[in-house]
């Protein structure tokens, strides 16, 4: 049997609407698949359990991924970071900011919910990690690049979607990263003058 291209939207779309108006946990496969028009049996042919509908697969870990090995090798490591994040933030949100708020919502508001969604954030670092290693990066920076474009990802996400007026999703990315260099910038102005080090017993 051949399966309508729109078939994955259309259980989408059914279940946000259904975890938005009654919640996630009252919600059952069947309203589901009933309100998108079809089967019980469709709808796993798409996904494992109703969480899944939220969480999509592996595909934002895994596109992160590509982006990293497939950026410009001369291109820093930060700079590889906000290209990946513009990808991806064009790829997967921009135009979809009222339905993207809306499974933050409901994400946010479940307990189990947001233990998947931590696990799904540790699932983007270690990709990223790998990817950062195969470009030559050692292990050390490799994590610490990984975990830096996670909370970047993270950050802009949640501060897109409260924004008072729409925009691309990379703009607000640019803002984050801009924040964390004034921010490393402000701890640098505070360091200790040239000629006067400080030992790791002077350390507060």
């Amino acid at each position: 049997m051949r399966w309508a291209p729109d078939t994955r939207s259309r259980l989408e779309r059914a279940a946000l609407e259904l975890f938005s108006e009654q919640g996630y946990t009252a919600t059952t496969v069947p309203q589901i698949t009933a309100r998108a028009g079809l089967t019980t049996r469709t709808f796993f042919r798409y996904f494992a359990d109703k969480r899944e509908v939220l969480f999509g697969g592996s595909e934002v870990p895994d596109m992160a991924a590509a982006l990293i090995r497939e950026a410009p090798p001369e291109l820093r490591p930060m700079d590889v970071i906000r290209h990946v994040l513009h990808q991806v933030a064009a790829a997967r949100f921009d135009g979809q900011r009222e339905r993207t708020a809306a499974w933050r919502r409901i994400i946010n508001a479940n307990d189990s919910l947001r233990d998947r969604d931590a696990r799904k954030r540790a699932d983007l670092v270690l990709s990223a990690r790998t990817a950062f290693v195969e470009r030559g990066e050692s292990p050390l920076s490799a994590t610490l690049h990984a975990e830096v474009g996670a909370l970047v990802f993270h950050v802009a996400l949640e501060e897109w979607l409260t924004e008072p007026e729409p925009r691309p999703m990379a703009e607000t990315v640019d803002d984050v990263l801009t924040r964390i260099d004034v921010t490393i910038a402000a701890d640098e102005s505070r360091d200790v003058p040239p000629g006067d080090p400080v030992t790791a017993s002077d350390r507060p």
